[in-house]
């Protein structure tokens, strides 16, 4: 018995073409368009970028100043419960602040930080609340979940989001200082 090459190459490009095309669209359009479509809804979300893997979710998010940021991580847990799974998500915000709000957020940080040290988390508004009141035009707002301590500041133009991990040991580098 001859084997004939170029049939068995064909049907094994053809069968593999078939599977990844297969596993991309089921990607594509079972996982992360629906996924896609809960953060569009959200008011604020002006884009989004997601990047599913087997133990994480990845979103980079593009949101409007006054997004309220610790709803909208409510809100695709609650909703995208079933794409998300057991997945962690992971959350990046767009950095669109400005040069006073970047200046701003330098002198609260160390009140902020002093608070989430010692868990005193109804201290985080306080001492923002403090600040920004010198500060025309300035809104600071902090809200927390069971997992982060979410900080909006916005100047009506600009606005900037951090996400603070509740966990103290994770908490070494802030990455929106």
């Amino acid at each position: 018995m001859k084997l004939r090459i170029v049939p068995i190459m064909l049907t094994v490009v053809i069968s593999a073409l078939v599977l990844f095309g297969g596993w991309f669209l089921y990607q594509r359009f079972a996982v992360q368009s629906p996924l896609a479509d809960v953060v569009s809804q959200y008011e604020g979300v002006k884009s989004s970028h997601i990047d599913i893997k087997h133990d994480a979710v990845s979103l980079k998010l593009d949101l409007a100043p006054d997004t309220n940021l610790q709803g909208l991580v409510q809100h695709i847990k609650r909703e995208g419960k079933s794409v998300i799974g057991s997945r962690e998500l992971k959350i990046q915000v767009e950095d669109h602040s400005s040069e006073a709000l970047d200046e701003w957020w330098e002198k609260a940080m160390l009140s902020v930080a002093e608070a989430m040290d010692n868990k005193q988390y109804t201290n985080i508004q306080k001492s923002l609340d403090r600040l920004a009141a010198g500060t025309p035009n300035l809104s600071a707002k902090a809200t927390i979940d069971d997992n982060n301590v979410y900080i909006s500041l916005s100047d009506g133009k600009s606005g900037k989001f951090i996400i603070l991990p509740r966990q103290p040991g994770t908490m070494e580098v802030w990455s929106h200082a």
